[in-house]
C-alpha cells in the first residue's frame, strides 16, 4: 500500500497536469485563430509566444529540401505531411511550410509526386512549434554536400534539420490555412483539445486505482475475531 497509492497518485496528478497543459495550448490556439495575421518576423525573442500566432509571408519554395513525415493518419487513411522550406523574399533566411497530408502509395518504397508549384507564393497559415521530446532508430538525412537527400523523415526533428541544411532555418513551421492557394493538400490540422478527455479519463482511472489499493488493503487488514468458547468454563 505505502508503494501503490502514491505511486498511482503520482500518475494521475501527471496525467491530469497534462490535460490542463492541453487547456491552455487550446486556449492560446483560440486567442491565434481570432487575430488578424502578421508577417513572419526574421528572429524570435520569445518563440513561445509565437505558439499558434497566425502569420504571411511572401517567398519562393525550395523543393530540393523537402521532407515527408511518414506515418500521418487523415481519416483512417495512412499518409504523409509535405513540409517545403520556403525562401523568405528579400532575404537568405528559410522558413518551412507544412503544405498538408497527401495518402501513401499502396506501395510505400514508392513516395508521391509533391513537386511544390514554382514561382512566389503567397504564404499565411499559423505557427507550429515542433516537440523535441521524441525517440528515433532512423538514420540522420545527408548534409547538403551533394549527396542524396533523405526525404522521409519519422519526426519533425527541427535541430536535426537547421543543422543539415546548409541555410539559415527559421525555428518553426508554419501549417498552410485550408484556404490558401500555395500549393497546399489537405488540411485539417488537429487542435490542442482532442486529448483532454483521454488524460482526464486517465488520471480518474490512476485515482481509482489508489483508491481501490487502500479499500483492497483495509479489507485484507481486518480479521474477524471469533467470540471464545465458554462452554468449558
Amino acid at each position: 500500500m505505502l508503494v501503490c497509492i502514491p505511486l498511482f497518485i503520482k500518475f494521475g496528478f501527471w496525467q491530469y497536469n497534462k490535460a490542463e497543459q492541453k487547456r491552455q495550448l487550446q486556449a492560446m490556439f483560440d486567442r491565434a485563430l481570432a487575430t488578424e495575421a502578421v508577417e513572419l518576423p526574421p528572429a524570435f525573442a520569445d518563440i513561445e509566444a509565437w505558439r499558434y500566432r497566425q502569420v504571411k509571408v511572401t517567398g519562393h519554395y525550395e523543393p530540393r529540401y523537402q521532407i515527408l513525415l511518414d506515418n500521418q493518419v487523415e481519416q483512417d487513411r495512412v499518409g504523409y505531411h509535405v513540409i517545403t522550406p520556403l525562401k523568405i523574399g528579400g532575404t537568405e533566411k528559410y522558413v518551412l511550410v507544412d503544405r498538408g497530408w497527401i495518402a501513401a502509395n499502396a506501395d510505400r518504397n514508392k513516395l508521391p509526386p509533391v513537386q511544390p508549384p514554382a514561382g512566389e507564393q503567397q504564404v499565411r497559415g499559423h505557427l507550429w512549434l515542433s516537440s523535441d521530446k521524441f525517440y528515433s532508430l532512423e538514420p540522420e538525412a545527408a548534409t547538403g554536400d551533394g549527396r542524396a537527400w533523405q526525404a522521409l523523415w519519422q519526426n519533425m526533428d527541427m535541430a536535426a534539420y537547421r543543422r543539415l541544411v546548409p541555410a539559415e532555418v527559421l525555428p518553426l513551421v508554419i501549417r498552410l490555412d485550408a484556404d490558401s492557394e500555395a500549393g497546399g493538400y489537405a488540411r485539417e490540422w488537429p487542435a490542442p483539445s482532442e486529448r483532454i478527455t483521454t488524460h482526464t479519463g486517465y488520471a480518474y482511472q490512476w485515482f481509482g486505482f489508489a483508491a481501490a489499493a487502500f479499500l483492497i488493503w483495509l479489507f485484507t487488514s481486518i480479521k474477524r475475531q471469533e467470540k471464545p468458547d465458554i462452554s468449558n468454563y
